[in-house]
């Protein structure tokens, strides 16, 4: 899998001919690994930039035309068909696709503009419609009482008419009194909902006319007042019919421009959704829609010419490019076999090795599958690993999950969550498309769902329940006290052994469970995290060997493993060796520790003879603090010293080379004060980060008692309580009532199936949402700081090739 360390690179010159350029690109950018770099970044010249503005243009007219077909209902545009895409892609060309893609957008444009235009001429002549009508009811012939056209015409009164939002009716009232002083009559009527000509949103409407003495028809004062007040309300204003056979004759024409528009809009939406059904169809059986086709294709053509742009422009495209050196042979096999539209290409492309040391520090590749994935990811959110820097993702895939299950253990939760985690694995591929962190992270919740089964086994902890999987060790006597059985050997001396596998289920409810289950959880969570730490140490000797490090393995790994075993290595083997021997008066390994850093007598010694050991090692813990302190600081200054000199004598040799260390870059100026001091701050950081990192471990039986005590807590609030509650008709009950109605109902089962309704769902948020995501969280704490930082510098740069899968795969180009 290469977690551990990362893959070799190697950095090579790209020769491309500039006639077949870009499907060398995309041939690379589907069956290679390689990763380019700008050489225009300086100078910023790009040569395929109109490829790249026109590209822009047609994803421009892309995003507009799905907008378009987003509002047509039942128009769905098929995606994810990734493979399908890639597959059938040479049979797109730019020119093609821009020439369809213009035309079509050309033609929704106008369309939709004329759309637009209809609407709100329809909109318009529906309030003209109801203007009239509502002429028609008042211009009725003389004589009639309500009549108004003898007035009109006799009296020469003025009239305003239009239609005003109901809402804005006492608004309109107000200001036209108002404005004309009360020397108005002020007609409304409710007439429905309308679409607005100038917001197209259904709005209630009303028609109104105000009619008031006027001379000179339009150009009279009142006249004026009453428009520039209607104009200033914004309302929509139509004429006032002059009688009742002028209202039936315009009432009629509307009427039929009426139709004539929405005969014009059906035809617009008959030719919508012609063309979204076009978009929507596959072009070819099971690919993606033809406008997700070539929203992929310009996503992938900009691609191509984005990399074209960091190729220098001479008799061939030249460009630097890292790629893995176990790929090397089948790089120039791909480019020596390469034939496009079934011909070999006339020039072919080269690529030639690097001579030289690379000026930048190689990216880092680590190969993964879908399981190491998610795993690898939690460590690059971090950093990413230097190149070949001891990798922690492979120690993760095991020690992360294990150490949740030790926060989390619980049989019930575990299995609820490792379900979940097979549900995901069963699922994950619909899932990539539509929920793609669900499909990442569903082989790490497996394992955290089964490492939390696995540890709740060993607490035998079941929803807070201890389970008899095996005979108990402990026999409960006539006085309710437990006490061992005869057959069980409690001092180890080759009798009957103690329970098979985990705690013994005796525990569950006992007077002294919590005080028995945190001195156990506490020494397992310690003795852990020593190890864990160890492991890094351990990581930290393989970086100073495979780098050829003498100084950083003779000055740094070894005093800081015997600062670790020999103190807290110490401890865990003192823990150990309690739970192994049995002994009468067991001493206290806290005092037994104090006793040895402080230099104290020790008047409770773990065994005879331990005392003398303990010393010992103590005086080794403090010896290896001045050896990561000193010695490292004058090596690297002998070692300038002496290349200085080399220098001035024309035997040149780098400083790193002679330390058997990696360059990563440029060199630096030496300063011997600043490499002193970052050596103080790495002794110290070290010495009381051991410390502190180490009672940091205890999390784990934190986390563990919180969990274990939330669910006793919930469950004896919901279901015990459910499980105990007496009813009436309970044979419990001394004083039983008369049989009745209580002795007809299942009373007991209904509390029951409420308190499990309750239980479960606090169990559902509380325990199986929140803790899930705080063991989480501190697990990914104890691997960040506790153990990465013993070995790991995280300062390197992603290998990250030109990969067109990858780039058109939804989120992949993020």
């Amino acid at each position: 899998m290469g977690l551990l360390r990362s893959e070799t690179m190697k950095q090579g010159v790209l020769l491309l001919p500039p006639e077949d350029a870009r499907a060398y690109v995309d041939l690379i950018g589907q069956r290679l690994k390689l990763q380019f770099e700008d050489m225009n970044q300086k100078e910023m010249r790009r040569p395929y930039r109109k490829y790249v503005q026109r590209l822009d243009e047609m994803e421009r007219m892309l995003r507009y035309l799905t907008l378009q077909v987003g509002a047509v209902e039942g128009c769905e545009i098929t995606k994810n068909c990734v493979q399908e895409f890639i597959d059938g892609s040479g049979q797109y060309s730019m020119d093609t696709v821009e020439a369809e893609l213009t035309s079509v957008y050309e033609k929704f444009v106008e369309f939709t503009g004329n759309n637009a235009t209809l609407m709100q001429e329809k909109a318009f002549t529906q309030e003209e419609i109801q203007v009239a009508r509502r002429a028609m009811t008042l211009l009725v012939k003389s004589g009639s009482k309500q009549g108004l056209e003898e007035d009109l015409l006799d009296r020469r009164l003025g009239a305003v008419s239009g239609v005003v939002a109901t809402k804005d009716e006492m608004k309109l009232r107000v200001a036209i009194f108002r404005a004309s002083r009360g020397n108005s009559l002020i007609d409304m009527q409710t007439v429905g909902q309308f679409r607005d000509p100038k917001t197209g949103e259904m709005v209630l409407k009303s028609v109104f006319v105000v009619y008031f003495q006027g001379v000179g028809g339009s150009s009279g004062s009142l006249h004026q007042k009453v428009t520039k007040v209607c104009t200033a309300m914004g309302v929509s204003m139509y004429a006032w019919p002059q009688d009742h056979a002028d209202a039936t004759k315009r009432c009629m024409d509307l009427s039929k421009a009426l139709r004539d528009k929405e005969l014009a809009l059906e035809g617009f939406m008959s030719f919508l959704r012609a063309e979204t059904g076009d978009l929507c169809a596959p072009p070819r059986a099971g690919s993606n829609s033809k406008i997700e086709e070539y929203r992929l294709f310009c996503l992938k053509e900009k691609s191509i010419y984005s990399v074209l742009n960091c190729c220098t422009d001479d008799m061939l495209l030249r460009v630097n490019v890292w790629y893995p050196e176990l790929d090397h042979d089948d790089i120039e096999n791909v480019l020596k076999t390469a034939m496009f539209n079934g011909k070999s290409p006339d020039t072919r492309a080269m690529l030639m090795p690097m001579k030289g040391k690379a000026k930048t520090a190689p990216p880092t590749y680590t190969k993964t599958n879908e399981y190491t994935q998610s795993f690898q990811d939690v460590i690059d959110t971090y950093g990413i690993p230097r190149y070949q820097e001891s990798n922690p993702a492979l120690i993760a895939t095991v020690t992360f999950p294990f150490i949740f299950g030790m926060m989390y253990g619980d049989i019930g939760h575990g299995l609820m969550l490792f379900g979940f985690g097979v549900y995901l694995v069963m699922r994950g591929e619909q899932f990539r498309y539509t929920i793609p962190p669900l499909c990442e992270a569903r082989y790490m919740v497996l394992s955290l769902g089964f490492f939390a089964t696995y540890a709740g086994f060993l607490y035998n902890d079941f929803f807070s329940i201890g389970l008899p999987l095996f005979e108990s060790r402990w026999e409960k006597s006539a006085t309710g006290e437990y006490s061992p059985l005869e057959t069980y050997d409690t001092k180890n001396a080759g009798g009957g052994g103690p329970y098979p596998f985990g705690v013994d289920w005796v525990w569950a409810g006992a007077s002294n469970e919590l005080l028995f289950l945190n001195s156990m959880k506490m020494k397992l969570s310690v003795c852990f995290g020593v190890l864990q730490m160890i492991v890094g140490v351990l990581l930290r000797w393989g970086n100073a060997i495979y780098e050829k490090n003498t100084i950083d393995f003779v000055f740094e790994c070894i005093p800081m493993m015997i600062f670790m075993v020999c103190f807290f290595g110490w401890m865990d083997y003192m823990i150990l060796y309690k739970w192994t021997h049995p002994i009468d008066n067991p001493p206290s390994i806290i005092n037994s520790l104090i006793c040895m850093a402080m230099g104290q007598p020790d008047l409770m010694p773990i065994y005879e003879g331990s005392v003398e050991l303990s010393k010992s090692l103590m005086l080794y813990t403090v010896i290896s603090v001045p050896f990561m302190l000193f010695p490292k600081p004058f090596l690297l200054l002998w070692q300038h010293n002496k290349a200085e000199k080399a220098k001035a004598a024309g035997t040149y040799m780098d400083v790193e080379e002679a330390s058997g260390g990696h360059g990563h870059g440029e060199h630096e100026e030496f300063e011997f004060g600043e490499i002193f001091i970052h050596q103080i701050i790495e002794t110290i950081e070290y010495v009381l980060g051991t410390v502190s990192h180490t009672a940091s471990y205890l999390r784990i039986w934190a986390l563990s008692l919180a969990h274990q005590q939330l669910s006793l807590v919930f469950f004896q609030k919901t279901l015990d309580m459910g499980l105990m509650m007496a009813t009436p008709c309970d044979p419990m009950i001394k004083e039983c009532p008369p049989l009745g109605i209580w002795d007809m109902l299942p009373v007991n089962g209904l509390i029951l199936y409420f308190m499990f309704g309750a239980w479960f769902m606090v169990t559902l948020a509380v325990l199986l949402g929140m803790d899930v995501l705080e063991c989480f969280l501190h697990t990914l704490r104890l691997h960040w700081v506790e153990f990465q930082s013993k070995f790991y510098k995280a300062d390197g740069y992603k290998f990250e090739p030109y990969d067109i899968k990858k780039l058109v795969t939804p989120g992949g180009d993020e």
